[in-house]
Formats: structure tokens, sequence, C-alpha cells
């Protein structure tokens, strides 16, 4: 795949979205900050604010909004963050219930300060979340935790539905787009999971220089740890100081990628030029029947 030259998202009208709107938009706007809680959302400026915030649909971040790591990717503030916040499980937990949320998506920054990486945080707020929300399943999107299995085990024992890491882009692009991460650790996180029994999602961005092949090949690798939901979405620059974006993917080729990625052996794949790891994650999980055994 030759990189193509980027020009305006006029050119590309897939890739065009309406402007938030609507009234649970502004209504969910308003319980995020009542709560004085972040979404990735937000933070990482996603494109599909507007509809999933008017569908009363948000990924809860949790641990902060300053991240340790510099991805060239992310949208989320760097740095050094400040502290914890103990109530914050609660709060998460509260807005759940406010939604009536049946299926709640959390994901947070890393915190490699931390000696357990934030999975105390993460286990309280899963259990939090649960405990307020009988009803609702529980999708974590975590962080690599620098491989620690301790940190992971103390998440999986907080009995997420879904356990979610995404690798993001091919491990040859990884010292630019991710160079704090490590393609076999995230692997091996994926892996990790599902010998504990839980059902396992990761994502994909496309168009930062990848060939397609290796794109067949990551696939392979997830399939080959038991992964079972995979996204692919476009990626795209949110500013100057952002890796550039290489390659503009069309829908057929998106669609192209869902049909390699079934090929492979996933149960469900997600992939569109707007797709992102939460993007209609409750669809996903009643698409696939999966569940973990946390009963």
């Amino acid at each position: 795949m030759e990189p193509r030259p980027v020009l305006s998202k006029r050119h590309y009208p897939w890739l065009k979205v309406r402007l938030p709107h609507g009234e649970h938009y502004f209504e969910l706007k308003q319980l995020v900050r009542e709560k004085r809680l972040h979404t990735v959302c937000e933070s990482a400026g996603c494109p599909n604010i507007g509809e999933c915030w008017n569908q009363k649909t948000a990924t809860f971040m949790i641990l902060g909004d300053v991240c340790t790591r510099s991805c060239g990717f992310c949208n989320v503030k760097t740095g050094r963050p400040m502290g914890l916040d103990r109530e914050e499980p609660d709060r998460v937990a509260e807005a759940v219930h406010s939604l009536g949320l049946k299926h709640a998506v959390i994901t947070s920054v890393n915190r490699d300060e931390l000696p357990d990486g934030g999975a105390a945080v993460w286990a309280a707020t899963i259990r939090q979340v649960k405990a307020l929300n009988p009803d609702c399943t529980v999708e974590a999107l975590i962080p690599d935790f620098e491989g620690l299995e301790g940190s992971l085990m103390t998440v999986l024992e907080a009995k997420p539905d879904i356990l979610a890491h995404n690798t993001e882009t091919v491990p040859r692009l990884y010292r630019t787009v991710r160079p704090q991460a490590k393609y076999p650790r995230s692997l091996e996180l994926l892996r990790r999971a599902k010998r504990q029994g839980f059902v396992t999602k990761s994502g994909l961005m496309v168009g930062l220089g990848e060939e397609w092949e290796e794109l067949r090949q990551v696939m392979q690798d997830l399939c080959g740890v038991h992964c079972d939901i995979l996204t692919v979405g476009q990626y795209l620059q949110p500013s100057r100081q952002h890796l550039p974006v290489l390659r503009i993917y069309t829908p057929e080729e998106f669609q192209q990628l869902r049909q390699d990625g079934l090929a492979s052996g996933f149960r469900h794949v997600e992939a569109g030029p707007l797709v992102r790891s939460s993007y209609h994650a409750g669809e996903q999980k009643a698409s696939t029947g999966l569940f973990t055994l946390s009963g």
C-alpha cells in the first residue's frame, strides 16, 4: 500500500460528522461536570462524541486526565499526574446509574508512576459500578500495567464482563506510535486474560504507514491468543504536533478489513472510518452473545 497524500476532510465525505447536538448530549455533558469525571470522548477528541452522547453512552476515563506516556497519536494530556481520587469509583458508578446504562465502558490513562499502575482503583471502580448497577455489564479497556501480572489479576478479580486492551498498530510502528509500549507485552496481557476465562477485545488504527499484510499478521497474532472482538478505525491527526495521517482508507477497504478479521477467527469485527474502541460497544457484546464466567 503506497501512502496517499492526505487532503482536507471535504475530499472524504465518509469522515464528516455532525456537530454535537441534542438534549441528551447536553444532559450528559452536565452530568460529567457535576460528577467531576473525565471521558475519553472529550480528552481524546473522539469524532463520535455527538452521536454517542446523544444516545446517553460515554466511555469514562478514570485515574485522572493526565497520562504518563507520550504516544504519538493520542490527544490525552501527557505529564506527571497528581495524586489519586479515591472517591472516583463511587462517582463513576453513580453516573452509570443516572444514565441507566446496560453496558458501561471504562478506560484510563497510564499511571506508570504508581506501583500497581492504578489497578486497585480500576478494581474498585468495576466493583462499585456492578454493585450499584447489577444489570449493567462492564467493559474494561485497560493499559498494559507495564506487564505486571499482579496488576492485571487485581483487575480481573473484580470480574469485568469484557477485558479490552488495544494493540493500536503493527509492531514495526511501535517505536514511533507507542514508544513506551511493547507489542509482545500487549499480546501477553490478552493471553493471560483469556486463560482466566474472560471475553477479550482489542483495537487497531489504520493510516499510520502500516502495510496490509502487517495488519493481517496482527489479526492472526490476536486470534492466536484467542481474542474475541476486534475494532478497526481510521487514525485522524488530533493536531499538528501529532503523527501525520499517511493514508485514508475507503469504506470498501474497511469492509475488506472486516472480512479479513472474521476470516482470521474473531467472533466479531467492527471496522469503519470512524470506529473507535468503544463505538457501538453494547451492540458488539449483544451480537456476539459472549460473557465471562463472572456471574
